[in-house]
């Protein structure tokens, strides 16, 4: 079963005071690029958060976003009372040049930077498991739908796989047409150029295998059809990451086809090329998003 690297999954859970959201979206990517935006009550976790993401998503671009919101309390914060003496002594001794009256000065101070900061609480060890069952949750969510993604890539590779095989088996029936026609230009063209009673006809026949032996594309035939079937077997195994295995592969059959279409001097077999080029390079886009 193929797993795409494409999906999205969030969750929410309501913990005591707290409402823990996680959302996460994963594109394709050559190996696991993180990009996460965490509330300030998570950072002391965050190599433990990025550790459960990277085991259960292995590969792929992704984008987590955490929130926690406080549920009925005010956020906590806290008043650093030195910091306002400091600042309401240098403003009383300026109100005193002036003759202005301070009564009113505090909420003023309160105003000032750093005198009212956010406390710097974190989760504890209980509300941090609690949290992480959240994330699970959320991993699963996305894991479900990179399967379902999945199986329509996976639909998708056995059809271009499966026609790639056809061209295959059409080019195996048009082998022999292609080397028997191959000769009998070869032995046109000497009778035309030269004529028949000035070459020698034994001769000529060890030119003609060594040529055909050339440009035989047997065993690029019996090779690009292993390498289909491997695929197949590939696609079938229950590993959940196989994407880069699926584009070597390709890689190789590539290398088949092409080989076969520069040997082939052979209109019919460069058409099923063409057609086999075609089916190979929709399989490697799609392979690109294949965990």
């Amino acid at each position: 079963m193929l797993k795409s690297m494409t999906g999205f999954g969030s969750a929410e859970q309501k913990v005591n005071d707290k409402t823990f959201l996680v959302e996460i979206k994963s594109l394709n990517g050559k190996q696991f690029e993180l990009q996460m935006r965490l509330p300030a009550l998570l950072r002391p976790y965050e190599f433990e958060i990025r550790n459960m993401l990277q085991e259960q998503l292995v590969r792929g671009s992704i984008d987590c976003i955490i929130t926690i919101k406080q549920n009925g309390a005010a956020k906590p914060v806290v008043i650093n009372t030195e910091l306002i003496k400091a600042y309401y002594q240098q403003i009383n001794e300026l109100a005193g040049q002036l003759d202005i009256d301070t009564n009113s000065v505090l909420s003023a101070l309160l105003r000032l930077p750093e005198v009212v900061t956010p406390a710097t609480d974190v989760l504890s060890k209980d509300e941090f498991e609690e949290f992480a069952k959240v994330l699970r949750t959320a991993i699963g969510h996305i894991n479900q739908h990179r399967s379902e993604e999945g199986a329509v890539l996976e639909k998708d590779l056995y059809k271009r796989i499966d026609n790639i095989n056809a061209q295959e088996e059409a080019i195996v029936s048009l082998e022999p047409n292609r080397i028997k026609r191959i000769r009998e230009e070869i032995q046109q063209l000497l009778t035309s150029y030269v004529g028949m009673e000035n070459y020698d006809s034994n001769r000529l026949e060890q030119e003609l295998i060594y040529y055909m032996e050339k440009i035989d594309i047997h065993e690029e035939q019996v090779r690009l059809k292993q390498h289909c079937d491997y695929f197949r077997s590939l696609l079938a195994n229950g590993d959940e990451s196989k994407g880069k295995k699926l584009s070597f592969i390709l890689q190789e059959i590539g290398r088949e086809i092409n080989t076969t279409g520069s040997k082939a001097y052979d209109a019919d077999i460069q058409r099923c090329v063409v057609i086999m080029k075609d089916e190979l390079e929709k399989a490697k886009e799609q392979v690109l998003n294949v965990l």
